[in-house]
């Protein structure tokens, strides 16, 4: 008996994290803030872990290069200007992740709006 309350909690233990975290298709449409989040810490043993991962990456670069791209030039007023040097891609990426977690607010928020949010409190371009 004690054998198989061992194999029940051990079961458990592997499986529960498997199922609450998984990625979902709505997670790939990206509608929200949090479809965002779910992507970006998708947990290595998630079957779409690289999809996630690769998706999180290449939508916040996506969106912070098209503003560079609308402000570009004469006339243009970035919202953004990072510090020189700027921070890794990888360093941005986890300070937006611990910002986003720590204003809930958002997480029905479209994730680009999210994403400036941050990005203009963080790195303000002065007036």
């Amino acid at each position: 008996m004690q054998r198989q309350v061992r194999w029940v909690l051990l079961s458990a233990m592997v499986l529960i994290p498997a199922l609450g975290g998984a990625v979902t298709e709505a997670d790939f449409e990206a509608k929200t803030t949090q479809n965002l989040l779910n992507l970006c810490n998708a947990a290595p043993s998630d079957p779409r872990y690289r999809e996630a991962i690769h998706f999180c990456h290449g939508y916040l670069v996506g969106a912070y290069h098209y503003h560079v791209a609308q402000t570009d030039g004469e006339g243009g007023k970035p919202l953004v200007c990072f510090p020189t040097p700027p921070p890794s891609r990888n360093e941005a990426l986890r300070m937006f992740l611990a910002w986003a977690q720590a204003h809930p607010q958002y997480m029905n928020e479209r994730p680009v709006e999210t994403e400036f949010r941050f990005l203009t409190e963080k790195w303000p371009c002065q007036k």
